[in-house]
């Protein structure tokens, strides 16, 4: 491990921060397959179960900033408890209406719905601790670094645990699972946040100084992050669908694990790296690179070329997202941070959801290598935030 990131654990309060950050995050790697699974079984219907998702996450995504800019004007020692409470709630009762089959749809469907209400925003809350906790900015980037890793292992972590649980018992107890890590992973990272210092310039006012203004200020980043979910969600998609039309369509995991790869490894090196170019320069780079790399995947001729191609594309994914990260983190005010924060992660998910959609689309009128290539093209228009 490079002395980088061994300065990153050992920074005061790393320890306490970091186990407890990565217990709550866990649960929301577990959750999305456990309650599909669950959901699926209890209904007999995978449609029904994927509107349910779909209700899910669209609640958990739009109101995702406002949570966050509730811990940014009460803190989150004050908005966490509560938060977890509520959503560990909504999961259990969710465990108890999917553990047998019958359960009428209409109740399943409110409680998903209240579940992605109360989701508490752990990632932005993460982030905004090692704004603290790391004063130094060379430290602070590779901390951002660690953290984006971390997360997207979580992410691969996850699902396995709920497919093991599915598999050897029943899909709800992996619903059970992520509510167990939820409240105990927020709790304890509330217990150990530390709250923003009150001489910070607008800490009582910055909260509502208004949406705008943040979001004119993050342009390039906000536009970046969009741009790398539409991309590598479409991507996502067209892979499945070049396995399939290559007669292997359980080979797409390989491409989807080289992507995975590809990306920690690159995240590792952006934290471990000294740059001199600012943030803006920086992902203004990265952003170019990932298009570049997404249009090379309609060049592929076999699955094995498209998981190198992927892995290629991984390099460049996570440290784009975590200079995003970077960079809003410094253009936001100190007490609106949080908040900053879960605008990037609104920004990507709304870039996935809506390529997912049009992507689709898509295939029913173009070639899959055109499509490909039309991949590229969401991280290539938020290049123009770049220079307005």
């Amino acid at each position: 491990m490079s002395t980088s990131y061994l300065a990153v654990l050992r920074t005061p309060g790393a320890a306490r921060l970091i186990p407890a950050a990565l217990l709550g995050r866990l649960s929301y790697g577990t959750v999305p397959l456990s309650l599909l699974l669950a959901t699926a079984d209890t209904t007999g219907s995978y449609a029904r179960a994927g509107w349910l998702m779909a209700a899910f996450s669209a609640v958990s995504v739009l109101l995702f900033p406002a949570r966050a800019g509730l811990v940014d004007r009460h803190g989150p020692r004050r908005t966490l408890p509560p938060m977890a409470v509520g959503y560990a709630a909504a999961l259990l009762a969710l465990t108890a209406a999917t553990w047998h089959p019958g359960t009428p749809y209409g109740p399943l469907l409110l409680l998903a719905t209240a579940a992605g209400a109360l989701a508490p925003p752990l990632g932005p809350v993460t982030r905004a601790q090692w704004s603290i906790l790391a004063a130094d900015p060379e430290l602070r980037r590779r901390a951002y670094s660690l953290d984006t890793v971390a997360e997207e292992l979580l992410y691969v972590t996850g699902p396995l645990l709920a497919g093991l649980l599915a598999a050897t018992g029943r899909p709800a107890l992996g619903i059970l699972l992520s509510a167990a890590l939820a409240l105990t992973g927020t709790l304890a990272l509330a217990a150990v946040a530390t709250p923003v210092p009150a001489t910070a310039t607008g800490a009582t006012a910055a909260p509502r100084s208004g949406t705008r203004r943040l979001l004119a200020r993050a342009r390039q980043p906000l536009s970046a992050a969009a741009g790398a979910g539409a991309g590598l969600a479409a991507f996502s998609l067209l892979a499945a669908v070049f396995a399939a039309r290559h007669g292997r369509p359980a080979d797409v995991a390989w491409v989807e694990a080289a992507l995975a790869a590809g990306s920690a490894t690159g995240g590792l090196v952006l934290g471990a790296t000294d740059w001199r170019a600012p943030a803006p320069t920086r992902l203004t780079v990265l952003t170019a690179a990932l298009a570049t790399a997404l249009a090379l995947a309609a060049l592929a001729p076999t699955l094995p070329a498209l998981a190198a191609v992927a892995a290629l594309t991984g390099l460049t994914v996570a440290p784009t997202l975590t200079t995003a990260y970077l960079l809003t983190d410094e253009l936001a005010a100190p007490a609106e941070r949080t908040r900053a924060g879960a605008w990037v992660n609104t920004s990507f998910n709304a870039g996935s959801s809506t390529a997912t959609a049009l992507t689709g689309t898509l295939l029913a009128h173009l070639p899959l290598p055109a499509c490909l290539l039309l991949a590229a093209t969401p991280p290539l228009a938020a290049l123009a935030c770049r220079r307005r």
